[in-house]
C-alpha cells in the first residue's frame, strides 16, 4: 500500500504574543489559510487539514473551501493537537503526517517536500524535521531555534541558545514529520524538563530516546511572531499576488 502524506496545520486563537494571530489578514486572506494553502503546493502532499479548538478559525478555513476539524483547547503542543486530528481523520497506520506550523505564510513548499521525503528516502525514519544555514548576525535571537545534528544527520540538541559555540548555525524550520505510531508515541511521553526549559517539544522525543532525521534546505523560512513579522510578511503580499 502507498504511503499517504498528509499536512495538519495546528492552529489556535490564544496565541500569546500575537492573540488571534491565525485570523490576521494576509494580503486578504487569513494568515493559516495562506499556510494552507503554500502546504497543498507540495507534490508529496495527498491532503491538508487544519487542526483548530476555536470556531473561528474552522468557519475562516472552511469558507475559503479548505478542510478543518475542531479539537480540544489544552494540549501543550501544537504536535499533540495534530495527533488528536490525525486520530480524528482516521489516518492509516503506514500514513506520514506533517505538523506544518500556522504562522508561516511564506512556508516554501519544497521544504514540506524535503522533510516528507526523508520518510520514503529512508524507511527506518520515523520523525523528521528540516534546518537551514543561519546568518551569524542572527544566531544570538533566542525566536531562531538552532539544531546541531550528528554524522548521519539527526539532531542532537535543539537550543534557543547559539548552538554549537563558533557556529556555523543551522536554523530549525518549523516542519515535523512523523510515522503515525511515532506520532502516537509522542503524545504517550511525558512533557520532560529539556522542553520544558527550552520551550521546545521536539526535546520531549529526544529526551526519550527517539531520534530525529534533519534534513537540509534552502529556504530558511520566517514565521511571524511580533507586529514586526506580521508587517514584513503584509509588504510581500498584495489582494492580487501570491510571492513564490
Amino acid at each position: 500500500m502507498s504511503v499517504r502524506v498528509v499536512a495538519i496545520v495546528p492552529a489556535r486563537m490564544a496565541a500569546r504574543r500575537l492573540p488571534g494571530k491565525p485570523l490576521l489578514d494576509i494580503g486578504g486572506r487569513p494568515m493559516v489559510v495562506r499556510v494552507v494553502e503554500r502546504a497543498a503546493r507540495a507534490r508529496r502532499v495527498d491532503r491538508v487539514v487544519v487542526a483548530t479548538p476555536d470556531a473561528a478559525i474552522l468557519d475562516a478555513v472552511r469558507s475559503f473551501g479548505f478542510e478543518a476539524v475542531p479539537t480540544r483547547a489544552d494540549h501543550p503542543s501544537g504536535s499533540d493537537r495534530v495527533a488528536e486530528a490525525a486520530g480524528i481523520l482516521g489516518l492509516p497506520d503506514e500514513a506520514v503526517v506533517l505538523n506544518v506550523q500556522g504562522d508561516e505564510p511564506l512556508l516554501d513548499p519544497a521544504t514540506v517536500d524535503a522533510v516528507a521525503g526523508a520518510f520514503f528516502a529512508d524507511p527506518a525514519v520515523r520523525v523528521a524535521t528540516a534546518a537551514a544555514p543561519l546568518d551569524p548576525a542572527e544566531a544570538a535571537d533566542p525566536a531562531r531555534v538552532k539544531v546541531v545534528v550528528d554524522a548521519r544527520g539527526d539532531a542532537l540538541y535543539f537550543s534557543r541558545a547559539p548552538i554549537p559555540a563558533g557556529g556555523p548555525h543551522r536554523l530549525h524550520v518549523g516542519v515535523y514529520g512523523f510515522r503515525l505510531a511515532a506520532l502516537r508515541r509522542f503524545t504517550a511521553l511525558p512533557r520532560g524538563r529539556l522542553e520544558r526549559a527550552e520551550r521546545l517539544e521536539q526535546l520531549r522525543l529526544l529526551e526519550h530516546g527517539v531520534p530525529i532525521r534533519v534534513v537540509r534546505v534552502d529556504a530558511p523560512g520566517r514565521s511571524v511572531d511580533t507586529p514586526g513579522d506580521l508587517e514584513r510578511v503584509r509588504a510581500r503580499f498584495t489582494s492580487r499576488s501570491d510571492p513564490a
